[in-house]
């Protein structure tokens, strides 16, 4: 059972940076490689929407909403904790973000959406005030 951490979440004004972290475990025999990680996010009254993905090799998506300002990645190392940069954030960013990891042959994260995935954290808040 893979097990999924969020931090970092807070409170900013709008134009600042946070940065989210996902500690991932409890993979077991399955390599990380095979799994496509991602991060979503709800906000109050609306639907679970997805923020960025990025698969075994590294390559990278976001939604339109976030390109250019948000950036994902993984720790160099073990390839186990996630990263979000959140940069130039706008009150619309405020939500709570999730993140989620799925098993994918090759770890692929192409035409995944949210009902997709198997395992998820439990959330962080980001508030971003104008």
């Amino acid at each position: 059972q893979v097990q999924l951490v969020e931090s970092g979440g807070g409170s900013v004004q709008a134009g600042g940076s946070l940065r989210l972290s996902c500690a991932t475990s409890g993979y077991g025999t399955t390599s990380t490689a095979r799994y496509c990680l991602a991060w979503f996010r709800q906000a109050l009254g609306k639907e679970r929407e997805g923020v960025a993905s990025i698969d075994r090799f590294d390559g990278t998506t976001y939604a339109d909403s976030v390109k250019g300002r948000f950036t994902t990645s993984k720790d160099v190392n073990k390839k186990t904790t996630l990263f979000l940069q959140m940069d130039s954030l706008k009150p619309e960013d405020s939500a709570i973000y999730y993140c989620a990891a799925t098993a994918r042959w090759g770890g692929s994260c192409y035409g995944l959406g949210g009902a997709d995935f198997s395992y998820w954290g439990q959330g962080t808040q980001v508030t971003v005030s104008s």
